[in-house]
């Protein structure tokens, strides 16, 4: 078996997500090309396990992703 023997992670997780890495307090609702990589192609949002992100940016960009649907710069359905 190829498991790694660091912290109990197996091999591809990552440590921090993806806006904890950058450095962002708050996910911006404007920046669309990112909170299309949290979305299925039917319109969904991944959850935390699959998108990687850890609970705080994980609520903020559910209010980012539902922000800019209402304005319309995402869909609400694929």
């Amino acid at each position: 078996m190829a498991f790694s023997k660091s912290k109990g992670r197996r091999w591809g997780e990552q440590d921090n997500c993806r806006f904890c890495r950058d450095k962002v307090d708050e996910v911006d609702y404007k920046e669309v090309q990112s909170l299309m990589k949290l979305l299925s192609n039917r319109g969904k949002i991944f959850s935390r396990k699959r998108s990687g992100n850890c609970a705080f940016h994980q609520r903020s960009a559910q209010r980012a992703i539902k922000r800019s649907r209402f304005i319309g710069l995402l869909p609400f359905q694929g």
